[in-house]
C-alpha cells in the first residue's frame, strides 16, 4: 500500500449531527471508544448506522484537528515508538490494484509515547516503509521542544527518519527482540513466536542504558486492540473504508489523552503533560463538534 494518512484530517468537511442530543452523542461515543462495534453501538442505542458513522466522522476530524493544535512544545525526555498493523476491506494478499488506489489493504498506525506521562505525543497512519517513517518522526520531533532518549524497535526505516528528524540532537537506541523457532502445532498457529532475548544498538548519542525499552509503546498496541474493535483479530469488525479507520484512530487517542485516567498515574496523560487541568468527560469531548461548528 503506498500511500501515507498522516492523521491530521484538516480537509475533512464537518456535517454535525444535529438530529442527536448531546446525551445520545455521549453514549454513541461512550461505546465507540470502549471497543464497541458499529453494529452494536446501533443495537445498545437504538441510533441508525449512518448517524454513528456520521458523527464518527465528524468527531474523529475534530479530534484530530484539537491533537494537532494542543500538543505542541512539549518538554519531554524518553519517547517510545512502534507500529502496529490492522487492515481496510481486506488483507493486503486479498485485493486488487484498483481496490488497493481506494485504500484497501495493510494499513499501519505509527505511534510514539512519553514514557514519563503515557502522552501520546504523535501517530500516523500508513504503510510500513520509509516515506510513512520519516512523515511521522519529522511529525513527532515538530511537536518536542527538548532533547529525549528515543528507543525503537529494529526496523530499518527509523534509522534514516530519526536522523533526518533530529540530526545528531538525539539520544536514539533500537531494541531488537529475538524469536525462537515458531511451533508447527496447529494449537499455537495464531500465537507469536517465543521471544528468547534482545540486542540493543546505539545509534546516535549516549543513551541510558536502564531506559531502552519499548515496553510502554507495546503496552498501547494492547490498549489499541482493545479500545477499537477494528483492531481485534479473525473477528468481521475490521475497517471496510479507510477513512473510517482514520477517524476511530483520532479519536481513540484523544479519548486516551484526554479523558482517559491512566491507573498508574491516576490522572490522564494530558494532565500529567501539562495540557489539561482536569479530566474531560464525555461530554466535553463530544462538546468539540459544537466549538468546531462555531468557529466555522
Amino acid at each position: 500500500m503506498r500511500f501515507l494518512l498522516q492523521i491530521i484530517l484538516h480537509c475533512c468537511t464537518l456535517y454535525v449531527v444535529n438530529i442527536l442530543s448531546t446525551q445520545k452523542r455521549t453514549r454513541v461515543i461512550a461505546a465507540l471508544v470502549e471497543g464497541t462495534s458499529i453494529n452494536a453501538t446501533c443495537r445498545m442505542t437504538g441510533v441508525a448506522k449512518h448517524t454513528v458513522l456520521n458523527l464518527l466522522r465528524d468527531l474523529g476530524c475534530a479530534a484530530a484537528e484539537y491533537h494537532n493544535r494542543i500538543v505542541r512544545n512539549l518538554k519531554v525526555s524518553r519517547v517510545q515508538c512502534d507500529e502496529i498493523w490492522a487492515f481496510v476491506y481486506a488483507k493486503q494478499k486479498n485485493v486488487s490494484a484498483e481496490q488497493m488506489a481506494k485504500g484497501a489493504g495493510d494499513v499501519w498506525t505509527w505511534t510514539a509515547i512519553d514514557a514519563d506521562t503515557k502522552l501520546i505525543i504523535s501517530y500516523a497512519l500508513g504503510d510500513r516503509g520509509a516515506g510513512t517513517a520519516h512523515a511521522f518522526m519529522q511529525d513527532m520531533a515538530s511537536r518536542i521542544s527538548s532533547k529525549i532518549q528515543l528507543t525503537t524497535d529494529g526496523h530499518r526505516v527509523y534509522a534514516d527518519a530519526v536522523e533526518n528528524a533530529f540530526g545528531a540532537d538525539i539520544d536514539y537506541a533500537m531494541l531488537v527482540k529475538i524469536y525462537g523457532a515458531s511451533s508447527d502445532f496447529t494449537e499455537s498457529r495464531y500465537s507469536p513466536a517465543t521471544c528468547i532475548g534482545c540486542r540493543t544498538g546505539v545509534l546516535s548519542g549516549d543513551p541510558d542504558p536502564k531506559h531502552i525499552s519499548t515496553s510502554y509503546v507495546e503496552r498501547q498496541n494492547l490498549s489499541m486492540r482493545m479500545g477499537m474493535r477494528r483492531f481485534t483479530r479473525l473477528t468481521n469488525g475490521f475497517s471496510k473504508k479507510l477513512e473510517n479507520h482514520g477517524h476511530a484512530v483520532a479519536l481513540y487517542f484523544l479519548h486516551y489523552n484526554f479523558c482517559r485516567v491512566h491507573k498508574t498515574l491516576r490522572v490522564t496523560p494530558a494532565m500529567e503533560a501539562g495540557l489539561a487541568n482536569h479530566v474531560w468527560t464525555l461530554e466535553e469531548l463530544v462538546g468539540l463538534l459544537d466549538a468546531k461548528a462555531m468557529a466555522a
